[in-house]
């Protein structure tokens, strides 16, 4: 489960420092207990993002049953995907 509050905590590091190497280097160690993955949005297929900012969509991941899928329940996440939507992020 991520709570809410959480999701919010990671949208607001990603509207100050934007959507990089960095950045992610920063949430895993910010949020050790949680898994992240950065990809290209393209990669993402026809999954929903919970959350879109400028330049980045936020996938949830549910793990919970050895099988990763997306998700757009956050009582069901265990992890989550950064999507980078345009070039020129520092992927």
């Amino acid at each position: 489960m991520i709570a809410l509050a959480r999701i919010e905590q990671i949208l607001r590091v990603l509207n100050t420092d934007g959507l990089s190497e960095r950045t992610l280097a920063r949430l895993r160690r910010d949020f050790c207990d949680m898994h992240f993955t950065l990809c290209e949005d393209d990669d993402m297929g026809t999954a929903r993002p919970v959350q879109s900012l400028p330049g980045c969509n936020i996938y949830l991941v549910d793990g919970r049953d050895h099988c990763l899928r997306i998700t757009t329940d956050p009582a069901a996440a265990t992890g989550v995907v950064l999507a980078a939507v345009e070039d020129g992020f520092d992927l």
